[in-house]
Order: C-alpha cells, then sequence, then structure tokens
C-alpha cells in the first residue's frame, strides 16, 4: 500500500544508526505515518492533527509521573502514529512511567539509544511520504478509471465489489439496512470468517457519514445511498494480517460505493432478490463446498436454519405479463408483512422459488395454501404452487426443490384445481403431461388414435367423445350413453364403428387400458 508506517521509518538507515529500540506499543507498528513532527514542547498537542511520528529528547518532559501521562495522554488522543525519543540529553534511560503510559494507550514508543540528525530523518521521511503520495494519486486515478468504466458498460453489483475486493485485498460485504449480506466478495478468506453470525456482529459497527473505520472489529464501513435516502452500506473487513486500513483502503471503498450508487439509480436495483436468487439456485444445484458454507450464507440473508424446519415452494407463472408485479417481490413483500422467514427469489424467467423457515412443530399446509391462494387472487388460476417435502437439514433442501420442481412441470391446466400441489398429486395424466414434448408419446398417440382423429376432421363428427366417456365409464355403457346424451342403441352404434377405425376390441379390459393411455396423452399434448 502506497503510505508510509511506523515500521517503515525503523527500516531507513538513519533510524538505525541510532540502534532504535521499541519499548511499548509494538503492535501498533502498522500505523500510517502523515508527517514528521519535531517538538521539545511539553504541550505539543494543539500543534499536532494526527498522524504525525513526533521526535523528542525529552528535554522538556516533567518528572512528575502524573503530568508524564498527561503528556502521552495529549499525544495518543490527537491520534500521533509513535513517539520517538532520543536517549543521552534529557535521559539516559527512558522513565518506566513513560514506557507504561504509551504502553497502556497502545501508543508506540521507540528509544534511540544514540543520538541520530532529526533534520535528516524529517528530510527522508518526508521525502518518501510525498513519493507515497504521488503514488497513491497515480493509484487513485487508476481506480477511478476502472470504476468509471465498469459504471460505464452497466456493471452488476457483484462485479463492483468483487472489483474492490480485488483492489484492496480485503473481503467486502455489501449489506442492506436490517444487515442481510446482499454480497460477498471472499478476497481470499473462507466464508466462515466473514459470515459467522454476520447480522448480529454487524450491529455492532455503526454506520459513519462517509467511509471510516468502525466496531469492535475494525470494519471500513461506508454508507450506500440511492436518491438521498441510506440504502446500506458496503463493509471492508481486515486484512488477515491484522494490518491497519490505509489510505487506499479508503479510496478503493468510496470509489466502490460511487459506483455501487450510480448502478442503483441506473441500472435494475432489486439487489436483495437478486441475491436471494443466487443463494437458491445455489442451493437448488449444490454449489456450496461445504454445508457450513450454505449455512452462512443463507442466515446472512435473514433465514434462519438451526431449529427450523425448511419448505421449499417452486411457483410457476405462466401466463404473467411483463408488464405486471413481478411474482417474487409481491411474494416476498407478503411473507415479510406476515412475519414469515423466507428466501424469495427466481430461479427462471417463469419460475419463482421459495424456501421458508417454520418452527418445527408448525404445520407447513396452512402456509403454503396461503400463498398460493393469495397467488391466485392477484395473478389468476394459471398460478402453479408445488411444494416439495419439508427438511430440517439445509443439505437436504436441494433434493426437495428438485421434487417441488417436478411437480410444478407435471401440473397441467387440467390438474389446476387444487392451490397447492405436492408429489402424491401426480398421476398418469400429471406424468404424461410432464412427458408431452417426448416423440415416443406422441408416436404412441398417432399410433393407437390417428385414425380415428383423421376420421372425425375429414366427417366432422365426434366419436373422440364417445370414446372418451366409455373409457371414463370403465366399458359402461349404459352410463357413457347417458354422459354424451345418446340413447343406448345410437351409442352402441358409434362403439362398433369405433372398433372398426381403430381395429381392437373395445370389450378388452387391457386394449381398454391402451386407448385410455392414448387419450389421457391426446389431452396432455393439447394443453387440456
Amino acid at each position: 500500500m502506497p503510505f508510509i508506517t511506523v515500521a517503515d521509518v525503523l527500516r531507513l538507515s538513519v533510524i538505525t544508526a541510532g540502534l532504535p529500540r521499541v519499548a511499548a506499543g509494538g503492535e501498533q507498528l502498522g500505523r500510517a505515518v502523515r508527517w514528521v513532527h519535531v517538538t521539545e514542547l511539553l504541550d505539543p498537542a494543539s500543534f499536532l492533527e494526527g498522524g504525525e511520528l513526533v521526535l523528542t529528547t525529552g528535554m522538556p518532559h516533567p518528572s512528575d509521573p502524573t503530568q508524564l501521562r498527561g503528556y502521552v495522554d495529549q499525544l495518543a488522543d490527537v491520534g500521533v502514529a509513535g513517539l520517538v525519543v532520543e536517549l543521552g540529553r534529557r535521559y539516559q534511560q527512558v522513565p518506566p512511567e513513560l514506557v507504561t503510559a504509551c504502553r497502556e494507550r497502545e501508543l508506540p514508543l521507540i528509544v534511540l539509544a544514540r543520538g541520530v540528525r532529526f533534520i535528516e530523518v524529517t528530510q527522508t521521511v518526508h521525502a518518501l511520504i510525498l513519493d507515497a503520495q504521488g503514488e497513491l494519486l497515480r493509484r487513485a486515478q487508476h481506480v477511478h478509471e476502472l470504476f468509471t468504466s465498469l459504471t460505464l458498460r452497466g456493471a452488476e453489483p457483484e462485479e463492483l465489489v468483487q472489483t474492490a475486493a480485488d483492489l484492496a485485498g480485503c473481503p467486502l460485504v455489501l449489506e442492506n439496512l436490517i444487515h442481510h449480506a446482499i454480497i460477498c466478495a471472499h478476497a481470499g478468506r473462507p466464508d466462515g470468517q466473514i459470515l459467522e453470525a454476520w447480522p448480529r456482529r454487524s450491529r455492532t459497527a455503526t454506520t459513519p457519514d462517509r467511509a471510516a473505520v468502525s466496531g469492535p472489529e475494525g470494519w471500513l464501513v461506508a454508507p450506500v445511498e440511492e436518491r438521498g435516502s441510506r440504502w446500506g452500506r458496503l463493509i471492508m473487513l481486515p486484512l488477515a494480517s491484522g494490518a491497519p486500513f490505509g489510505p487506499e483502503h479508503t479510496m478503493i471503498l468510496e470509489q466502490a460505493v460511487t459506483a455501487l450508487t450510480l448502478a442503483r439509480l441506473t441500472g435494475r436495483p432489486m439487489w436483495d432478490r437478486r441475491a436471494h436468487s443466487s443463494v437458491l439456485l445455489d442451493l437448488l444445484h449444490w454449489r456450496y463446498r461445504s454445508r457450513t458454507e450454505a449455512r452462512l450464507r443463507a442466515e446472512a440473508l435473514g433465514l434462519p436454519t438451526t431449529g427450523h424446519r425448511l419448505l421449499p415452494l417452486v411457483v410457476d407463472h405462466v401466463t404473467a405479463a411483463p408488464g405486471d408485479t413481478p411474482v417474487a417481490d409481491h411474494l416476498a413483500g407478503e411473507l415479510h408483512t406476515a412475519g414469515v422467514k423466507a428466501l424469495v427469489g427466481n430461479l427462471s424467467e417463469r419460475r419463482t422459488g421459495l424456501l421458508i423457515a417454520l418452527a418445527r412443530a408448525s404445520a407447513w399446509q396452512p402456509v403454503a395454501e396461503r400463498v398460493a391462494r393469495d397467488l391466485q387472487a392477484v395473478f389468476g388460476t394459471d398460478v402453479v404452487v408445488a411444494v416439495g417435502p419439508s427438511v430440517t437439514e439445509l443439505s437436504e433442501v436441494t433434493g426437495s426443490f428438485r421434487e417441488a420442481e417436478q411437480v410444478a412441470d407435471a401440473i397441467g391446466p387440467a390438474s389446476r384445481a387444487r392451490p397447492f400441489h405436492v408429489a402424491s398429486d401426480v398421476g398418469l395424466p400429471e406424468l404424461l403431461y410432464t412427458l408431452r414434448d417426448d416423440v415416443r408419446v406422441q408416436k404412441y398417440v398417432e399410433h393407437q388414435l390417428g385414425r380415428l382423429l383423421q376420421h372425425d376432421a375429414c366427417h366432422g363428427s365426434d366419436l373422440l367423445t364417445s370414446l372418451r366417456a366409455y373409457l371414463e365409464a370403465a366399458g359402461n355403457k349404459s352410463i357413457a350413453a347417458k354422459r354424451v346424451g345418446l340413447s343406448r342403441q345410437a351409442f352402441y352404434q358409434r362403439l362398433h364403428t369405433l372398433e372398426r377405425l381403430l381395429a381392437t376390441d373395445l370389450e378388452s379390459g387391457p386394449q381398454r387400458t391402451q386407448l385410455h393411455v392414448a387419450v389421457t396423452a391426446l389431452e396432455a399434448l393439447r394443453g387440456l
């Protein structure tokens, strides 16, 4: 990173000539040095702004330990990078009270056993600082141009966040106002170190007005706004090495926030729904490396998994017009209002997925029926709601979702009387509806019924209806004749015609079964 730290200064030859020793604050040597300030004043804080490396011979230091502690407190309060004390003029050895005070305030204290020329130290360090600042400006220009290019080509928010993480070498998390992790860019850090108990940890870090370090974990946080109102925030987690954030980290975070803000103004702003869709698709196809990774990702979006039953639903909205309210958005709003925890996202253009968390002792049927009836009231009866078996482990969701998808695929127009459907609702008509695009099914229908369909088409007759009534009556001619409104004698004549056209014996149970399958398949092919 293009900034000078206390540790960098200690490696300079102008300092090593003084045989430096870190007497206190060794864990804080990564602090950035903004400037070097030489002073022999007892109260130098009024001349400091923070980030300075203070050089002194200790000449004005008081002998009173209380006053010595007050001196250190002034430096720590203003935020200096460190204190360098040269021995020989005021001290032959550094006072223990000074060491204790610096240790308590975590202020780096460097003791020089030999005298050095302070002017050479300031000149050397200031030259390096100016070079670093120039490099930071060049770097900032590069980062600005990169994010501008991404914005102009309409980059998705996932790419913007990942780019920032790659540039900074730190994990980043984009979250909304209720602390759900919408996007997580790892930067080489495992999910378990990033998203574990995310909502709880996130609430301990306040949101500053601009990029700043916040919270007990030392996150770098910046707000993300939309049309003047706060939408969420972008969080940069510390480096795995524990090194502090520098100016470049802040610059990268601010550039990413600007790009995200512009993306919300000019692009598709439903990032929450995109995040839910991503997790649902990853669960459906099980793209996670471990159960822990899947659990953390779902919980970071507000879905409780431990101690709950998980109910997958698949919603097909086959005739929803593009201008209608998106089904996923409608469902998310309704479930949120009802206090139901769920992931809601699009699995495809016409298919929406839900993963609902329920208390283990609660019944799932009322929830499924409420979802189905609400959708049918808003979007019409062409909406199909398929329910997979409820599970208690997130790793079992994949199989349950796949079963729900298979059920949804099988529900044709003739099967939509129920508000929702489960696997036991899939019978012969639903199975054949699933297979309606299979050429073998189409050939079977044509082989069994082709001559009959051709006869009806050429003569304007409706023998197919008579055949269907006979098959549905299980071969009872009287019942079938009554259903089609014919006398028994007229109906018998139609049966003889059917036997001739189909070259079959309608009194044969197996042959009636074959024809019943063919008629049912024909209805599936016609979408009835």
